[in-house]
């Protein structure tokens, strides 16, 4: 089993509804280690480079606004294939479809307000680290491959 990192955002609707300690007690009963974390407002320039893929999309505007509501958690979390347990402990992105027990299901609303996010792939965290680690002085030093 490969060792990885992964980042994690604990969404402004479920920081708004104190569900922190909820979501990082399932990362850790996983067995997954947060090696980092961080509360921070995402700017709307930050939010816009994270979800650039999403640009062209109809509901680009809404999630960056959504995303820039309120506070968010970032987290760097590393573990055995961190990412593909992490997107597990997550469950489907749309609750309504998400299994009984995942992060989803449990404590989102709806597609749009799902409560977290999840990398998808090894890359994408890469990618993802760039956008909103970049400018902590803390995590920043934190590369997904040391």
């Amino acid at each position: 089993m490969a060792i990885e990192r992964t980042l994690s955002i604990v969404k402004p609707d479920a920081v708004a509804k104190n569900h922190i300690g909820d979501i990082f007690a399932r990362f850790e009963k996983a067995g997954l280690k947060i090696v980092a974390t961080k509360m921070k407002h995402l700017s709307k320039a930050e939010a816009e480079g994270f979800y650039a893929e999403h640009k062209e999309r109809g509901f680009f505007g809404d999630l960056v606004a959504f995303m820039t509501s309120g506070p968010v958690v970032v987290s760097v979390l590393e573990g055995e294939n961190a990412v593909l347990a992490h997107r597990e402990i997550l469950g489907a992105t749309n609750p309504k479809e998400a299994a009984p027990g995942t992060i989803r299901a449990d404590f989102a609303v709806s597609i749009d307000e799902n409560a977290a996010h999840g990398s998808d792939s090894v890359a994408s965290a890469d990618r993802e680290f760039a956008h909103v680690l970049v400018n902590s002085t803390y995590l920043g030093s934190l590369f997904l491959h040391e």
